[in-house]
């Protein structure tokens, strides 16, 4: 692979291209200025790591002692993401992306790579409140409490992430309106692909005052699978302010490193190794750390802290064990240390209560949810967002998952 570096909107972008010259219009989200991200390593130098890697250590060994080193050690953080777990995002020109409004829907269309793609995304509009309306991106659909979101004048925008790449089994991979502009064989997973539409939904928002969506008050959900990929966009892209996974489990709130040693105590979870086999939700070769998920160098706390230092709230349920309660208690606690570190703790929740059916919010989960639309989208709340809790009774075990601590960053 060649690595140069390019000026895109006055943000330095790290371009892959491959020396056939394919053509694959690969390249690694934008990276803050003067943040050049090191030569990714090849997996077979990976070390062993049964530990939860440190957030706070740059690829070079020297450890963060500034907030403002925040920004380059996300963009390595989003790198290794990219090139071990999810592939890489393209990056179209701004001016690719276009919108048109009628009947509740906005359509956005993208011309880039010499293809032309169009989806279109309907609306609900709250009845209180005033145009333009903060939203909530629902991927597939919103499965929070949509009565009550539109109650606090929160718009519903529906995203068909199906559409823009498949997800019915492993004979998905590469088919939808992103792999017919970039190629079946591009990087990205579905849910890579996922968040490059999301992003195009909402260069189309800023462009379209006619839709009456506030693109600086956004918000974005899903729930169970669409829970992996309403994270995976809310990493991947900084004009959201709110992001909110509902139940999404493994590839979501839950490590692959403790949902291993949930499974090797007998717990029915889903593993790396089985996860890479149902869907195409990550990279075609992430498969290679089924095994051996000590060797990945990063873990799902590290995707969890690249929403920092925006808004994030788990929702998650303690009555499904196929998403590993427990692996998601202790990952959530340990993404929380990076928000510690920030200097702003109420900007992370995670709320685990059981006693309910898959994607049905309860009722008891309501005041956390109210509390961060809120707070991070509707604006002008003093509500409480410090919230970590669980009625699960695990405890992070902090001798056997992390050995590193929180910083004093000046």
């Amino acid at each position: 692979m060649l690595h140069s570096f390019i000026s895109l909107l006055g943000i330095t972008t790290l371009v892959l291209s491959s020396l056939t010259g394919s053509g694959d219009h690969e390249q690694k989200t934008p990276l803050p200025a003067k943040c050049p991200v090191p030569a990714m390593p090849s997996f077979s130098s990976l070390p062993n790591n049964a530990k939860l890697p440190d957030p706070f250590t740059f690829m070079n060994g020297s450890r963060m002692k500034k907030k403002k080193e925040w920004d380059c050690r996300r963009a390595e953080i989003a790198t290794l993401a990219q090139e071990f777990v999810y592939g890489y995002k393209p990056q179209p020109a701004y001016d690719a992306s276009s919108g048109s409004f009628s009947d509740d829907k906005i359509t956005v269309t993208v011309n880039d790579n010499g293809k032309t793609i169009a989806f279109t995304c309907s609306i609900t509009y709250p009845e209180t409140g005033n145009r333009p309306f903060p939203a909530m991106i629902g991927v597939g659909a919103s499965n929070l409490n949509n009565r009550e979101l539109l109650k606090m004048g929160v718009a519903i925008i529906n995203f068909p992430n199906n559409k823009i790449a498949e997800q019915m089994n492993g004979a998905s991979r590469g088919k939808g309106l992103f792999y017919e502009m970039y190629g079946n064989d591009h990087s990205a997973s579905a849910m890579m692909a996922w968040a490059w539409g999301v992003s195009r939904l909402i260069d189309a928002l800023e462009k379209t005052p006619a839709a009456g969506i506030d693109p600086a008050r956004l918000g974005i959900t899903g729930c169970s699978r669409n829970g992996k990929g309403a994270l995976t966009a809310g990493a991947f892209e900084e004009r959201i302010k709110l992001t909110v996974p509902q139940e999404p489990g493994a590839g979501g709130a839950a490590s692959w490193r403790v949902s291993d040693a949930q499974k090797a105590a007998g717990k029915n979870v889903q593993t790396l190794s089985q996860i890479v086999g149902e869907n195409v939700w990550f990279r075609s070769d992430f498969g290679q750390f089924g095994k051996v998920s000590d060797r990945l160098p990063i873990d799902q706390h590290m995707i969890a802290a690249l929403c920092a230092p925006r808004a994030l709230l788990f929702l998650e349920n303690t009555s499904m064990e196929w998403l590993s309660p427990a692996s998601s208690w202790i990952t959530a606690n340990a993404a929380h240390k990076v928000w510690e570190a920030l200097g702003i703790p109420d900007k992370m929740g995670f709320s685990q209560v059981g006693g309910h059916p898959h994607c049905a919010l309860p009722d008891s989960q309501m005041p956390e949810l109210r509390a961060y639309v809120m707070k991070f989208m509707v604006g002008n709340s003093s509500d409480d967002t410090v919230i970590m809790k669980t009625d699960s009774g695990v405890s992070l075990d902090e001798e056997r998952w992390v050995d590193w601590s929180i910083p004093r960053l000046k």
